[in-house]
């Protein structure tokens, strides 16, 4: 009975197989089709990245973070919205190895109307796959410029153009765009609008956009040539645009990267040190201060400095410091100001007009330190005036009232400040209840004389 109900349960499994892997089969080509929908409708991604600051170490870091996230996210495109004065070589030379290296194509748009890529971001804007510009924008005047605050005689400027020049070169020709206008750039200064960039033969940017959605429309289908050679064809139709933003960190270090932060930041930060240094164990001052000085440490490490101009703020700030501790009714201050306001002027070693500090910043900053700094000598004037109220200084020529007579061979008693002090007399004997003035204390014993009408009024005045 057993073998024969085991051989019936076979049988009905056997007869069950065949259903199930049915089943399955079918539960897969659902899965399968499900998965090859879904990776069908996958919406095509374009980051777009601001620019919009000078090129230094922090834009060149923020733009190789957003490259790597296209890279990680398979994005379709990356736009760099540039807009930018110019800045520092390196970080340019970094910024372009990025490009240059990134797996997703990039489109440097100069934009929108009515700013700029000079300098530093011409070279950008032609080392890209496809360099685009607004209606209103130009690029160019990328000579370079000394960074390092020292005039660069003939032979050394000559050496950075022909560098610079040599770079430009080698990118428009590996983008198959202008060499001769690209090397002019550099050598001659030349700089050159939308249309003329566009127009020329061959030209230095592939097109012209007035929006990013215009861009996307005239980029769908384009075929773009990589550094290495490959061709792609972009699909930017009904893309999904995503911003891309600055950690706060970033942030915080492009926003200090400025000729006019960084003059602030070393004012406040000499003045906080001097502060804790005049009045110790305030803490907040001096912590502050060392913060503002690091901060301002960092600014002109990436900007181009007069060293010069950075001396004279120094020594301008020195003499303010010292008119505070050592009062000089103003000689000091007025030469501390009028040092830092030529420093001021002589500070940027760029003809960049947005680096320029401009007279209202210089004078206006320049006046209000000094003006803090003349409060706080006025401060330490008055307090080196000001009577004492404590300690055996603050005792003499205060009035008190005789409570005992005091002979002029021994000692008394007298009230002032309401204590009751032993007293004795400087000559004479002196009644009760007769107004005195301390004129010396001796430990616990005070010396008095009797006060007579003109020494009370003078003491009152």
């Amino acid at each position: 009975m057993l073998v024969m109900r085991l051989r019936r349960r076979l049988r009905s499994f056997l007869q069950f197989v065949p259903t199930l892997g049915l089943w399955s089969m079918a539960a897969f080509w659902v899965v399968g089709l499900y998965a090859q929908q879904q990776v069908s409708q996958k919406q095509d991604v374009v980051l777009v990245a601001d620019v919009d600051s000078l090129i230094h170490p922090v834009s060149a870091e923020y733009i190789a973070q957003t490259l790597d996230r296209a890279a990680d996210e398979e994005a379709e495109l990356v736009v760099l919205m540039l807009k930018t004065p110019g800045g520092l070589v390196d970080s340019t030379r970094e910024i372009n190895t990025s490009i240059i290296e990134s797996e997703t194509p990039v489109v440097v748009y100069v934009g929108p109307s009515g700013t700029r890529a000079a300098s530093a971001g011409f070279l950008i804007t032609i080392a890209a796959d496809i360099a685009a510009m607004a209606p209103g924008t130009h690029i160019g005047a990328a000579h370079p410029v000394s960074g390092t605050g020292e005039a660069m005689d003939d032979t050394a400027a000559q050496k950075a153009a022909s560098d610079v020049a040599a770079y430009a070169r080698s990118l428009a020709s590996q983008r198959a765009r202008n060499v001769t206008l690209s090397e002019e750039a550099v050598t001659e200064s030349r700089s050159f609008t939308e249309g003329e960039a566009l127009a020329a033969d061959p030209p230095l940017i592939d097109l012209i956009a007035s929006d990013l959605d215009d861009l996307l429309i005239q980029l769908d289908q384009k075929q773009v040539r990589r550094w290495n050679g490959e061709s792609e064809t972009l699909n930017t139709q009904d893309a999904m645009v995503i911003m891309t933003e600055m950690t706060w960190r970033q942030q915080l270090l492009s926003a200090i990267a400025h000729p006019q932060v960084a003059v602030l930041l070393i004012s406040l930060g000499s003045l906080g040190l001097t502060i804790e240094l005049w009045n110790p164990g305030a803490t907040v001052p001096g912590v502050v201060g060392g913060l503002c000085l690091l901060l301002a440490f960092f600014a002109f490490q990436i900007l181009p400095i007069n060293y010069v101009g950075l001396l004279l703020i120094t020594f301008g700030l020195l003499l303010l410091v010292l008119e505070m501790f050592t009062p000089t009714f103003g000689l000091l201050a007025t030469g501390g100001i009028v040092s830092m306001v030529i420093g001021a002027l002589m500070l940027v070693d760029s003809s960049v007009p947005e680096l320029q500090l401009g007279w209202p910043f210089i004078l206006s900053s320049m006046l209000t330190l000094g003006l803090i700094t003349a409060g706080l000598a006025r401060l330490g004037i008055r307090a080196q005036r000001a009577v004492p109220v404590t300690g055996v200084s603050g005792m003499i020529d205060e009035i008190g009232q005789v409570r005992t007579a005091i002979p002029s061979d021994n000692t008394g008693s007298v009230l002032t400040r309401g204590e009751i002090w032993a007293a004795k007399s400087d000559g004479a004997d002196i009644s009760e209840g007769v107004r005195v003035r301390v004129v010396n204390v001796e430990g616990m014993t005070l010396t008095v004389a009797p006060v007579t009408t003109k020494s009370h009024e003078s003491s009152e005045a």
